[in-house]
Order: structure tokens, then C-alpha cells, then sequence
């Protein structure tokens, strides 16, 4: 079995940038998904719409056809696969990836083997981590979080019509919620550590949100934290005058955000920032301590997740393979701001 020039972990958008960037540069590749195709994606709300115009969130080359200006969710899934067919992209979808190990071969130098939980073993020159930050909810700590009741991703609003929902959090995914299901006829309430929904959350829910919350279609409870999840109901206390209080809640979405899979980083040998686990890696090139190791995409950011997305990680595959190519390296532009 010959090795495989590139041995990339992770088939959402930018892993899948990646396999066409190695395609293109005539080196084989394998891309090892551990749910199904952009599986993060797969798990947005269904009615979600991207944040990011369609062209900025296109790979390959390939133009994105939308019915708006941004895509929703369907239409990107839809959009990711005809791309990785076009490019006759090599994945193999559920294959979770346990380590990977680089040890020196008699015939191929030094090679990476790059070991699944099924079992299987692959090898290659370059590994590239491609593994995004959806999969891993920033959990509370508070008793009752595993309760069946309870969700770290909201997925849709008909089946909470005419119930009590109480959704943690004031970030983009909160706010989007809220909206969603007040206009499906759910009783709402956002609770919140802070004074106010955060600063991050898109320009055009913000007028939104603020003018249902005044008119008291959805209740809010800021400055107040939860205590404990019950079947029934969510105690919180005011963080700012520690009374506490109880509120019914049929179902309780706590919607605080994902980190990405660090403990997956370690176990490649990549070593990590101890307070924002952002691994360490060379900005130009991206690749880690451990030599032919490569980080793409939203996996570097550490707990700064929103500093990197599909619009500048699909950038990082081109740097890295020019790298891996000898060739002069592609400059990735650093997108903060986005609007």
C-alpha cells in the first residue's frame, strides 16, 4: 500500500479545500470524516442562513448559486457535495480519527500513520487537521445538563410550538432561536451571565430581538447564571444580587458555543496554549511543532473561534500545500470584521 501524499482529518469545508488543493498539485490525498459530509453543517438549524455571503464561503474555484445573497443551510450542503464529487475528492465519512503517530519508514523516509476508532490504519507523508469546532458544546458544569429535555444545538422550531423554552446564552445561535421559535408560537425566555445580548451577534437581529424583548414577547433574564436543569424547570441565580429564582421550562437549549477538539491535537503531539489552546503552528505556513503536521481552519483558533471561519480557513489549504509543494507561499488574508 503506498502511502498517501496528504492525509487530511476533517471533510467540512475547509478540509474539503484542502483535498482539492492537493488534487490540483497532483499529490493523493484521503480526507477522514467522522460523521457524514460537512457533518457540522449537517447539524445547523435547519432554517439557518450563513452569515457570510455566498461567494466568500465558495471553494475550488467552483461558483456558489444561491436565491439570495447568502446561503442557507440546504443549499450549502447541497453546494459541498456536488464540489467534492466535481473534484472526485477521496473521503471516507464516518471514520473518527484516534491518533496520529510519525515514525521513520526503511523505504518512504518519514511517514505519518493516522489510526480510526474502527480500526483502520493510514498512511502518509503530511497530515493536515481540518477538524473545525462544532462538535465539542462548551458544557456548564451545572447538575442536570444531560437531561433529555436538554440541547447544545437547536435544530427546529416545530416541535417546541406551545411549550416553555428557556435558551442559555445571548450569541448569534441564541438570538436566532429565540426569534425562530417566539414566531412558532413558543413561550421564550434567554437567560445570560451579562447585562446584554453580545456584541457579536449579526447587525440585523440585534433591532429584531430588542424591539420583541420590549414588547414582551421574549423574556429575558440577564445578569443572572443557571444553577440546575430540573425535567420541569431551570433554577438561576442574579449574579448581581445572588436571589435566585425558579423558571418552567418543558425544553432548555444551552446554546454557550463550541470548542474545538484539543484533546485530538495532544494526541498528534501538537502542543497547546494552556489558557486559550490555541495549538502552536507557524502563521505563514501552518504547520505545528510536530514537522509535516498542519493545522486548517477553525481547529487552530483555540477558544477564539470566531476569529476563524470558512471564509479565511478555506485559505490556509492553498498555503499549506504550497508549503508541503516547496513552492512560494500563499499569503491568507486575516479577516476579522465581517459584515
Amino acid at each position: 500500500m503506498q502511502p498517501y501524499d496528504v492525509i487530511i482529518v476533517g471533510g467540512g469545508p475547509c478540509g474539503l479545500a484542502a483535498g482539492i488543493e492537493a488534487t490540483k498539485s497532483g499529490l493523493s490525498h484521503v480526507i477522514l470524516e467522522k460523521g457524514s459530509i460537512t457533518e457540522s453543517i449537517r447539524r445547523y438549524p435547519r432554517m439557518m442562513r450563513f452569515f457570510s455571503t455566498a461567494e466568500n464561503i465558495e471553494i475550488g474555484g467552483i461558483p456558489f448559486p444561491v436565491s439570495g445573497v447568502k446561503a442557507n443551510r440546504n443549499e450549502a450542503l447541497q453546494y459541498y457535495r456536488k464540489v467534492a464529487a466535481y473534484y472526485k475528492l477521496n473521503t471516507r465519512v464516518f471514520q473518527e480519527v484516534e491518533r496520529v503517530q510519525q515514525h521513520s519508514h526503511h523505504e518512504h523516509g518519514n511517514l505519518f500513520t493516522v489510526s480510526t476508532t474502527s480500526g483502520d490504519e493510514y498512511q502518509g507523508r503530511k497530515v493536515i487537521v481540518a477538524t473545525g469546532y462544532f462538535d465539542r458544546p462548551r458544557w456548564l458544569g451545572i447538575p442536570g445538563e444531560d437531561l433529555p429535555n436538554v440541547s447544545h444545538y437547536y435544530d427546529e422550531p416545530f416541535k417546541y410550538s406551545f411549550t416553555r423554552v428557556v435558551i442559555i446564552g445571548a450569541s448569534n445561535s441564541a438570538v436566532e432561536a429565540a426569534l425562530e421559535l417566539y414566531r412558532h408560537d413558543v413561550d421564550v425566555t434567554v437567560v445570560h451571565r451579562r447585562e446584554d445580548f453580545r456584541q457579536t451577534v449579526k447587525y440585523w437581529l440585534i433591532p429584531d430581538v430588542k424591539n420583541r424583548v420590549k414588547e414582551g414577547k421574549i423574556k429575558t433574564r440577564f445578569d443572572s447564571r443557571v444553577t440546575e436543569i430540573t425535567p420541569t424547570s431551570v433554577r438561576i441565580t442574579n449574579v448581581q444580587t445572588g436571589e435566585e429564582d425558579v423558571l418552567p421550562a418543558d425544553f432548555v437549549f444551552i446554546l454557550t458555543g463550541y470548542v474545538p477538539d484539543s484533546d485530538l491535537l495532544r494526541r498528534c503531539g501538537v502542543d497547546l496554549n494552556p489558557e486559550t489552546h490555541v495549538p502552536v503552528y507557524d502563521k505563514t505556513t501552518f504547520e505545528t511543532n510536530v514537522p509535516g503536521l498542519y493545522v486548517c481552519g477553525t481547529v487552530m483558533a483555540g477558544i477564539y473561534t470566531e476569529k476563524v471561519f470558512i471564509e479565511n480557513g478555506r485559505e490556509h489549504a492553498q498555503a499549506i500545500i504550497d508549503h508541503i509543494m516547496g513552492r512560494e507561499v500563499h499569503k491568507v488574508n486575516e479577516l476579522i470584521q465581517r459584515i
